[in-house]
């Protein structure tokens, strides 16, 4: 008998994460946890001010549900998923990378909180928030190698699986501190209109579960499958015009996701090109920075690199496409080393 546990988990996942609109949307309107569009972005966003926000818990929801689902069924019939997880390296690895990212989805919340209800636009302070973030990636990573994780494996060059237990292989850990970091934020930033981040997410969980597939590593299969439903669940409210908006509780989620995925399948250097999208919208932030401080001028019209877009006259539906292109094509050069067994 086919193994329909990634199914089972895509589906439940979309349908809880979809259901859950009907009830969460008009609760966050009762409550009057709307967005503020700030002065700083484009004018015509003016137009969404009021849209529920925080709308990422729906997605939380549906992926938890499914994996339970998911995982009952795998125990039931005897597939992979609930076999694989009697494994103590596997379950640490599972279990620990579902942790980091509901903690970094609580560092969202918090966030959405104190700008929703407190009415501090800014949320949380840069300090706050990056000593936070890096508390959970280093409590994540310690965890994976108590748990242990000694090798990581690099599908380009020819390099194969290195060791991370000692000499340069120690090296491994503080650019993973920076990577888990650098990632979160990147998805972050991503989420700035109507179905980018929740698209382009759908997409690199779709190349993690192609990967995982490959490689059998069932855990981090149906893990993407569940994360690829709830995308596209959540799409349904937060495409164009959005009805809600996921808020850093929603973008931190899928920012831990992401990265819990890549470390899952021990190939982390696959985001590279798999979260080429978030790469773009990060560096393009960084290089405005920079660029301004040096020369009081902006390089680009906007920062990050979608509202640039949207001011040179793209519509968000474009820039959703075409950035969901552009991940697609990233993420298929990430996973193809695996595919072809390099």
């Amino acid at each position: 008998m086919k193994d329909l546990t990634s199914v089972i988990a895509a589906l439940v996942a979309f349908a809880v994460t979809a259901a859950l609109g009907y009830l969460v949307i008009p609760y966050l309107r009762k409550l009057k946890f709307g967005q503020t569009i700030l002065d700083i972005g484009p004018n015509w966003h003016k137009e969404k001010q009021g849209t529920p926000t925080m709308g990422g818990v729906m997605m939380v929801a549906g992926v938890l549900l499914s994996l339970t689902v998911a995982f009952g069924y795998s125990a039931i019939s005897g597939n992979g998923f609930a076999k694989e997880l009697k494994d103590s390296h596997r379950l640490t690895n599972f279990l620990a990378g579902i942790i980091m990212a509901l903690l970094m989805c609580a560092i969202g919340f918090m966030d959405d909180y104190i700008k929703v209800v407190k009415k501090r636009n800014l949320g949380l302070t840069a300090k706050q928030k990056t000593f936070l973030q890096l508390l959970i990636a280093a409590g994540y990573l310690a965890t994976l190698y108590f748990g242990g994780m000694k090798t990581t494996n690099i599908p380009f060059f020819g390099i194969g699986d290195i060791e991370i237990d000692h000499g340069f292989g120690l090296l491994f850990w503080p650019i993973a501190l920076m990577f888990i970091y650098g990632f979160t934020n990147a998805v972050n930033l991503t989420d700035g209109i109507d179905g980018l981040a929740s698209s382009v997410t759908l997409v690199v969980s779709c190349a993690f579960m192609l990967a995982a597939g490959f490689l059998n590593i069932m855990s981090y299969n149906v893990t993407s499958a569940a994360l690829a439903g709830a995308c596209v669940g959540f799409i349904c409210w937060n495409a164009k015009p959005a009805k809600v908006f996921m808020g850093d509780t929603g973008s931190m989620f899928l920012g831990g996701m992401v990265v819990a995925l890549s470390f899952g399948i021990e190939r982390p250097v696959i985001l590279i090109l798999a979260g080429c999208t978030y790469f773009l919208e990060a560096i393009s932030d960084i290089i405005q920075v920079a660029y301004y401080k040096k020369t009081k001028k902006r390089f680009f019209k906007m920062a990050p690199l979608h509202h640039h877009f949207e001011m040179c006259g793209w519509s968000e539906q474009k820039i959703v496409l075409v950035f969901s292109v552009i991940a697609f094509i990233g993420s298929g050069l990430g996973i193809l080393p695996i595919i072809l067994k390099l």
